[in-house]
């Protein structure tokens, strides 16, 4: 029975404890969106299969998304499946919409890892598990497109192993190979799931495994109990005993391991062809947590915004208990031409039309005007939300991407989610004077809703620049200003460099003094200043960071001032002497230092600190870096030499290169300067057959300093 989860507030739902919040994650074109979909039509929440192709899907709701066939934003929907209120969030597999995974991942309680059964692990595969590791999502993965010609999902769960370092724990054996697959068995129930031709054809049949396949099942299902076994203490207890697992043990240890993130339970179907869904909801609500699986949420108590950006206050944690003080989390905001919407996790407490509520990071009291249940682009109001919703809100004015709101009587400050740097730009002017104040109107509202796109004006042209992630992300956003009719002027991309120290100084003395009637100013600092010491593995890429330390003995500069120092020089940081770029991959060390009774204070060390680094730093043998990318490419065999050659021009690093199938897999890392226009070139030298997928790969020396 089809239900719809519109009419429905989350407090009619049977408890948090059927709640799912999950993700689908992705490199680009595994199929995420059409995961989604299927998703959506099966609980009944769409009557019609959207397609990626047809620009029909309900996620990918943004003009760009449907001419381009890609996600560019993430898109919250909901459903309604045996009882559980699944949230989900459809994530960008592009890495230039990294950022926006970043913030999702965040707030989710778990994820489903999509993998093409063809191509396994890929780049941004890798990439989006990592930032889940970070943030530490219990993860079920879904081996995607079994129909396609040389589909495996041997290879697909070896992949998974090799590059991601799970303990993948495959727990169906598809029926069929490439177009003939037709199902799976199930080795938890061995039972065989089969989905009927054609796409107007709804279900499964479930019946005994066919002939051919039981050895085979019976074979993967001792490996399945034997693997369990080996992970977890209760099921090797039975195994022991009986040399094998019951249904029921082995279906509790697999959640348990999913939740612990010791392992990944590995499914296997192909959406565009409707077959593997159901079971995949199956284990969406059977392994991965509830909001009450996931530790309490942990933040700050008190409040507000001290000096330097702290936050004063002591940590405090709080359950997913309805009935607590409100604590939600901000993560993505959505200005409209009729308001602005606010995306939200609640981790605590009951929200309702009306509430007001702090943004315990300013103090800032907000007015919920009113709550919705997010479907893409549409929303539904609702009249309550609890912990364990994530829900929109309208009414709330300033809140930005990362904030907390909570109960004004119960100041908590989360953590925050940080936005990525940038590290392409380019220059946006608006081509009618008239036109100016708009642009600056407009290229805010990008900014607010995207927070790794930054806008600044550059001191020197006065011309506003607007940077982030990738050429295809400042794309995208140049054309909103255009949609949103602007007539816009755009300069050559321009990569972010950074500084860094090649070979340092010891024993630098600055002396801070000032005397201008009153209190003066007193600060004696020593300071060493060495490079970071780079890892064996980075192959030439420049370490990043910055290392402050102190060696002070016997109170010569008491710990405060200390702590002053570290801020001084992380302020001299933002420039460095060769262009005025930032400064990364140093080690400084206070070595000793000097007070005075009544004139030291933390601004003076703070100011001893900031100009001592500038002037160490001019002292230093200084280099410029570039960014770089790690580029796969995927080309036919017989044009990869002319490829390895335009690489090469473009001052590639070739890493490998490996056959897969009738093209060529190669891996290289090219200065991301060197990429801008690469994949009209990459078409025009393939004759449109080639492909490639980039990804971050850190900084590397530039040959020669570029012009500020």
């Amino acid at each position: 029975m089809r239900t719809d989860v519109r009419r429905f507030s989350s407090t009619t739902l049977s408890s948090i404890a059927t709640v799912r919040n999950l993700g689908i994650l992705a490199h680009v074109d595994a199929g995420k969106t059409t995961v989604t979909e299927r998703i959506l039509y099966l609980a009944g929440e769409t009557h019609k299969r959207g397609e990626v192709h047809d620009g029909t899907t309900v996620t990918d709701c943004h003009p760009q998304e449907r001419e381009r066939g890609i996600t560019i934003s993430a898109a919250a929907v909901g459903c309604l499946w045996d009882g559980h209120r699944i949230n989900l969030i459809d994530t960008p597999g592009h890495v230039d919409f990294a950022d926006e995974v970043e913030r999702s991942l965040r707030v989710l309680d778990g994820a489903v890892a999509v993998f093409d059964a063809v191509a396994g692990v890929e780049p941004q595969s890798e990439s989006v598990w990592r930032q889940a590791d970070r943030h530490g999502v219990p993860r079920i993965a879904f081996v995607n497109k079994m129909d396609r010609a040389g589909a495996d999902l041997d290879a697909a769960v070896a992949s998974i192993r090799e590059r991601l370092h799970p303990v993948p724990l495959a727990v169906q054996l598809p029926i069929g190979r490439e177009d003939g697959f037709t199902g799976v068995v199930d080795l938890l129930t061995m039972r065989a799931l089969t989905w009927d031709d054609g796409p107007d054809r709804d279900g499964y049949r479930e019946g005994p495994v066919p002939e051919e396949l039981r050895a085979e099942a019976e074979r993967r299902r001792r490996l399945l109990d034997e693997a369990v076994a080996g992970l977890h203490p209760d099921a090797l207890e039975e195994y022991y005993e009986h040399s094998a697992l019951s249904a029921a043990t082995l279906a509790a240890a697999l959640r348990d391991l999913t939740h612990r993130g010791e392992a990944v339970v590995v499914l296997c179907g192909s959406a565009y062809r409707n077959r593997g869904i159901e079971p995949l909801l199956a284990a969406v609500t059977a392994y991965l947590p509830s909001p009450l699986d996931v530790p309490p949420v942990r933040g700050v108590a008190g409040g507000g915004v001290g000096v330097g950006g702290g936050v004063g206050g002591v940590e405090e944690e709080r359950a997913a208990d309805p009935d607590g003080p409100l604590t939600a989390l901000v993560f993505k905001v959505n200005v409209t031409d009729t308001g602005r919407l606010t995306y939200l996790r609640l981790y605590a407490g009951t929200l309702r039309k009306g509430d007001t509520v702090l943004d315990a990071g300013t103090g800032r009291t907000e007015r919920i005007a009113w709550v919705f249940q997010p479907q893409a682009d549409q929303r539904s109001a609702v009249h309550v939300a609890v912990a364990g919703d994530i829900v929109v809100v309208s009414g709330v004015k300033a809140a930005r991407a990362g904030a907390t709101l909570c109960a004004p009587g119960a100041p908590l400050v989360l953590e925050p989610t940080v936005a990525a740097e940038p590290v392409v730009a380019v220059a946006v002017e608006a081509r009618r004077s008239v036109d100016t104040d708009r642009l600056a109107t407009a290229l805010a509202r990008l900014a607010e809703e995207d927070p790794s796109l930054v806008v600044r004006t550059d001191p020197e042209t006065g011309q506003r620049v607007l940077s982030g992630l990738g050429e295809l992300h400042l794309e995208v956003a140049v054309e909103k200003l255009r949609r949103s009719g602007l007539e816009v002027a755009v300069g050559c991309p321009q990569v972010a460099h950074r500084e860094t120290v090649e070979r340092g100084v010891t024993g630098l003395v600055h002396r801070h003094v000032k005397q201008d009637g009153g209190a003066g100013q007193f600060a004696h600092v020593v300071l060493d200043v060495a490079p970071l010491d780079a890892d064996a593995d980075t192959d030439g890429r420049a370490p990043e960071g910055f290392v402050f330390a102190s060696t002070v003995t016997g109170g010569r500069v008491p710990k405060e001032y200390v702590q002053a120092v570290e801020a001084g020089c992380r302020d001299a940081l933002a420039e460095g002497p060769l262009g005025g770029h930032p400064v990364t991959g140093l080690r400084v060390t206070l070595t000793d230092g000097a007070t005075h009774s009544k004139d030291s204070s933390e601004l003076a060390f703070r100011t001893a600190g900031r100009q001592a680094l500038r002037e160490a730093l001019r002292a230093c043998r200084m280099v410029v870096l570039e960014p770089v990318a790690e580029v796969t490419v995927t080309v036919p065999q017989e044009v990869m030499g002319g490829v390895l050659g335009d690489l090469a021009a473009r001052r590639g690093r070739v890493q490998g290169s490996a056959p897969h199938g009738g093209t060529a897999v190669v891996t290289a890392v090219v200065p991301l300067a060197e990429l801008f226009g690469y994949a009209t070139a990459l078409r025009s030298r393939t004759q449109g057959r080639g492909t490639f997928t980039t990804r971050p790969a850190g900084y590397t020396p530039a040959p020669a300093t570029p012009a500020r």
